[in-house]
């Protein structure tokens, strides 16, 4: 059986909207799926809330579920939808529950109406602006494309990502479409799992309609995810992998994020000039793709620019212990503490910031962009310097920045940006050709161009973004709440 049935019959009065152009190349009609049946084993629990600097991230474990379960409490979670199951729990609301119910019956009038009173009390909510959206198009002809995203297991990033694919969306309907077509967006939770998102990607293969993917959110699970869209001819932009892994993937497979190439090289450069320093201890977790990937690119660029790497030390060791390692460290010579650290391991490298004390420089990756490093790491984490795609901060009069605030309510992050860029990437594509193979053939044209929240988008033959990284530092300050805030590195 299918990730979804498609049930949709009849149509319903729709109430005004802008009107789609449909003198486009032959395609087939994208019905809106009414009912997910899920093939996967896992669950996902969500948890957390609110925008990045308003509530710190808490990952959970998605619970097993029999194969055969005996009441509906047991039926595995869904996992896909375009509007007719609302994914992420915690922003659930009244209005919603009978949004998705109006969907699932074909009654698109009452859903648009309950979507728009639910993001008129619920303004920063990504999903319910998607599924307006897609409601909006009804059962008209559309371009369709998925969003592979970690709602299971780290529900924050999930929506700060939502939050630019909704608003790239958005902006593309208020302009009457692509080409006068609508973009309908569906909605997955992969848990940030590599096996289910290897599944999930199978049923995307398999659905002709869906022309493209958003996604995923790790490194290791979009790379799992990746030889099952090259194999397929699937086009997929990932807004947040960054391993140099990715970069052998195929030419079906592509990203808005800068590479750890760029972000590893920008530390140790940072290090070597800015702070005068030669000598780093590096922490980082080998179960990570991510984060060995970082480790790796920082190592051999600091080596190559005349520093050293004295000790590394494993996030994920049996025997982990922060002090001892923090102590060894000194012990060897280090100056600075590079924390390659991915999400899997914030309480370890949190840790690493507290004994620290302040005493050595800390340096990380965008994974540690995080509330918890403002609000948890307090003042020990003053001074800490990462590098990250894109900052609010580093080009405030951009038109960017402006629009997302109007809309969301508050400021957005890199996660958001980047998944906004991969959106209009998929935009320009599909004014230019509605097909897989035309999307593909679009991205890895050298003359190909979109204009996106950080600048022009443009893809290396290898699928990287060529575009540097930003370094931000943490500063005590009043924008986050928490006391202290993420800036742009004075230069």
């Amino acid at each position: 059986m299918k990730l979804w049935q498609l049930l949709m019959n009849g149509k319903q009065n729709i109430p005004s909207r802008p009107q789609f152009n449909n003198n486009q190349p032959p395609m087939k009609k994208n019905d809106t799926p009414a009912l997910i049946v899920a093939l996967f084993v896992t669950g996902a629990v969500v948890i957390g809330g609110g925008l990045w600097f308003v509530n710190a991230i808490k990952d959970t474990s998605a619970p097993s579920l029999t194969s055969t379960p005996s009441t509906l409490s047991e039926q595995p979670a869904p996992r896909l939808s375009s509007g007719e199951t609302m994914l992420i729990s915690e922003l659930m609301t009244p209005e919603k529950e009978k949004a998705a119910a109006a969907i699932a019956q074909g009654n698109y009038s009452k859903a648009i109406q309950e979507l728009e009173a639910t993001l008129t009390s619920q303004k920063n909510d990504p999903e319910a602006l998607i599924y307006l959206n897609n409601t909006r198009i009804g059962e008209e002809e559309s371009y369709t494309i998925v969003v592979s995203m970690p709602i299971g297991s780290s529900v924050n990033a999930a929506k700060e990502m939502l939050r630019g694919v909704a608003q790239a969306q958005d902006e593309i309907h208020r302009e009457g479409g692509i080409n006068g077509t609508g973009l309908k967006v569906l909605i997955a939770n992969d848990d940030n799992d590599a096996e289910t998102a290897k599944n999930m990607a199978a049923e995307f293969a398999n659905n002709s309609e869906i022309l493209g993917v958003i996604g995923h959110f790790g490194s290791g699970t979009t790379i799992a995810a990746a030889e099952i869209y090259q194999q397929a001819g699937l086009p997929m932009i990932s807004p947040t992998s960054t391993s140099v892994a990715l970069s052998r993937a195929g030419n079906y497979i592509f990203r808005t994020v800068p590479s750890d190439r760029f972000a590893g090289s920008a530390l140790a450069k940072y290090q070597l000039d800015a702070l005068n320093l030669t000598k780093a201890a590096v922490f980082f977790n080998s179960e990570s793709n991510y984060s060995q990937s970082l480790k790796e690119v920082f190592t051999t660029d600091l080596f190559g620019q005349g520093g050293e790497v004295v000790g590394e030390y494993d996030f994920s060791a049996a025997d982990f212990d922060a002090g001892r390692m923090v102590r060894e460290a000194s012990d060897r010579g280090a100056e600075v503490l590079m924390l390659a650290a991915n999400s899997a391991v914030l309480e370890e490298m949190l840790e690493v910031v507290a004994v620290n004390e302040g005493n050595f420089p800390l340096l990380a990756g965008d994974s540690a962009y995080k509330p918890d490093i403002l609000e948890r790491g307090g003042k020990e984490a003053i001074g800490m310097v990462l590098a990250v795609p894109w900052h609010i901060l580093g080009n405030p009069e951009a038109e960017f920045p402006k629009t997302s605030q109007q809309l969301w309510g508050g400021a957005v992050n890199w996660r958001t940006a980047m998944a906004y860029d991969a959106t209009q990437a998929f935009i320009a594509a599909l004014k230019q050709n509605p097909t897989r193979e035309g999307i593909q053939a679009t991205f890895a044209n050298p003359q190909f161009s979109a204009e996106g929240a950080t600048g022009e988008i443009r893809f290396l033959p290898s699928g990287d973004r060529n575009q540097a990284v930003q370094l931000v530092e943490v500063e005590e300050g009043k924008i986050s709440g928490f006391g202290y805030d993420f800036v742009p590195v004075k230069d």
